[in-house]
């Protein structure tokens, strides 16, 4: 058969566009059996403690040196044109604008998303999904509504830690590294540092905790092949996650950002 470059540009796009739909289908559906009873607290509970407080040691880790880092870049940057001044304003900025809500997601998108898609995913070729709907449990609601709420929830909380702990590396770093005042590092973050700067990141997290979330369960849905399956499926929702958040965050810095104010 010959080679057609535009029957695979044809096939490639029709297939993304499949996969688009069904993405879309799979989130409407999601969405609309989050905010309809029953619901199930306990579960709710549980994924909130898995998602939330299980991460809080790897997001307090990359928290800290990512502030640490990132105060001795600005330092050595701002040293080029004696600006080293600016070491506490940036810091605080960089890390509740961006830093802190992406660095975090993405620490939490390789932990909860493969977890969540190879839960569900072995459920799915186990027959364990088709067990719940002949019990009449719709599994969107017993399995996909409590990861979705939870994520939700615990990724602003999670990434105002980060901001915390990352702002502190920054000072520690300043202070006994850098030779920095440290009421003045102080004052200067306080006196600079905005409540807008703070919410957008919450906000950023709370669509971040959605999407991992989402292509946890969407990857876990739709696995099949038996334990190959699965481990494509755990692949594939990091790397969606990973690349959607990204995206998203592009988009929400646009959106915030892009007359020049602070959000509320």
């Amino acid at each position: 058969m010959a080679f057609n470059p535009l029957a695979i540009i044809g096939r490639s796009t029709m297939a993304a566009l499949r996969q688009v739909g069904h993405l879309a289908r799979f989130t409407w559906t999601a969405l609309r059996h989050t905010f309809t009873p029953p619901f199930y607290p306990r579960l709710l509970l549980e994924q909130f403690m898995r998602i939330g407080f299980y991460s809080l040691p790897v997001v307090g880790m990359t928290a800290v040196f990512t502030g640490a880092a990132l105060a001795l870049q600005i330092y050595i940057g701002g040293a080029r044109f004696n600006a080293e001044q600016i070491v506490p304003n940036i810091v605080v900025l960089g890390i509740t604008r961006e830093l802190g809500p992406v660095i975090a997601s993405l620490m939490v998108a390789g932990r909860v998303a493969a977890a969540i898609a190879a839960e569900i995913g072995t459920m799915r070729v186990t027959e364990q999904i088709d067990a719940l709907s002949t019990l009449s449990t719709n599994p969107f609601k017993y399995l996909v509504a409590p990861r979705l709420i939870a994520a939700v929830i615990a990724l602003p909380l999670l990434v105002l830690i980060a901001d915390t702990i990352g702002v502190m590396g920054g000072y520690l770093v300043s202070t006994y590294g850098l030779g920095f005042n440290s009421a003045v590092y102080l004052q200067n973050t306080a006196e600079f540092l905005e409540l807008g700067d703070v919410t957008s990141g919450l906000y950023k997290a709370a669509v971040f905790g959605f999407i991992i979330s989402l292509m946890g369960c969407y990857q876990g849905f739709n696995s099949k092949g038996g334990a190959e399956g699965v481990g494509r499926a755990t692949t594939n929702a990091v790397v969606a996650a990973s690349i959607l958040i990204l995206a998203a965050n592009y988009l929400m810095t646009s959106l915030l950002f892009s007359g020049g104010a602070t959000p509320l």
